[in-house]
């Protein structure tokens, strides 16, 4: 059975930094694609980045150059490095997988992915 296990959200000031981790029990991405996903109150849940099966990162507009996403196979551990974080980027975050190991331009499509952790919340005040 797939679970994806999320940690490290917290409260930090504008311009800080957090590491978000998801464990990964029960799933091979080597071969399929996995991503970060994010929620604030009254708003859709968005894509926030994604790596494919081949490690090739997607971003949205609004954190290219801020977060870095990686996957540590050995560990079976899926990281988002936040850095320069702002008020606007105040969401619950959630870690997901699909079985589908090429998204192209439809990554940011929470629909096409088939596993859901149950999110951590990240609170950024300014």
């Amino acid at each position: 059975q797939v679970q994806l296990v999320e940690s490290g959200g917290g409260s930090v000031q504008a311009g800080g930094s957090l590491r978000l981790s998801c464990a990964v029990f029960g799933y091979t991405y080597s071969t399929n694609c996995m991503g970060w996903f994010r929620q604030a109150p009254g708003k859709e849940r968005e894509g926030v980045a994604v790596i494919d099966s081949d490690g090739s990162p997607s971003y949205a507009d609004s954190v290219k150059g801020r977060f870095t996403i990686s996957q540590d196979n050995a560990k079976n551990t899926l990281t988002l490095q936040m850095n320069s974080l702002k008020s606007e980027d105040t969401a619950m975050y959630y870690c997901a997988a699909t079985w589908r190991s090429r998204l192209g331009g439809s990554w940011s499509d929470s629909g096409l992915f088939d596993y859901w952790g149950q999110g951590t919340q990240v609170t950024v005040s300014s």
